[in-house]
């Protein structure tokens, strides 16, 4: 919140882990809660975990942990937890380079029976999404391929066959 009459302190600084440790090492806050800032605060948040910031400072994550954040926002780990539960997912695979890319369309082509076009392609931990799309053809894949893995922060890329005339249904469930 940056509303002075809500919060004790307010910030205007970039989010970052480092800039985030030096306000928690000023403030010594005894939580933070990453699942209000979006995937900017969701990111940072894995990383002051995993620079062992929230550690030396006793600073507990509330609303989601390391390891939660970590498997809905790592594609792979994400997909493989459906599949543990039972739940079907379109085919795809994971790439880090585009030559990578190129075996993963190639194989979705080949399980699917088809031309292995229309793809999503979804770049991991980007900010809503960017660097991603839906590739029609060859040059579109390239193009988006080679984007996704400019942004994406681990140059990983999730590719799946296309879903398009489904309908989604998404779902909160709320309890105590």
């Amino acid at each position: 919140m940056t509303d002075p009459d809500t919060a004790d302190v307010t910030y205007i600084e970039p989010v970052t882990w480092e800039v985030i440790e030096t306000i928690i090492a000023k403030e010594r806050p005894d939580a933070i809660l990453p699942t209000m800032g979006g995937q900017t605060a969701l990111n940072c948040a894995l990383e002051l975990h995993r620079h062992g910031v929230l550690d030396k400072y006793g600073v507990e994550l509330i609303g989601a942990s390391p390891a939660a954040i970590d498997k809905a926002e790592d594609r792979q780990k994400f997909k493989e937890a459906m599949e543990r539960i039972g739940l079907g997912s379109a085919k795809s695979g994971i790439a880090h380079s585009w030559e990578e890319a190129l075996k993963v369309q190639a194989g979705i082509a080949e399980a699917t029976g088809g031309a292995g076009y229309p793809v999503v392609i979804r770049p991991s931990f980007t900010l809503g999404g960017s660097g991603g799309g839906i590739a029609y053809n060859r040059v579109e894949f390239e193009e988006i391929c080679k984007r996704g893995l400019d942004l994406s922060p681990t140059r990983e890329l999730l590719i799946e066959e296309s879903l398009l005339g489904w309908k989604e249904f998404e779902m909160e469930d709320v309890r105590d």
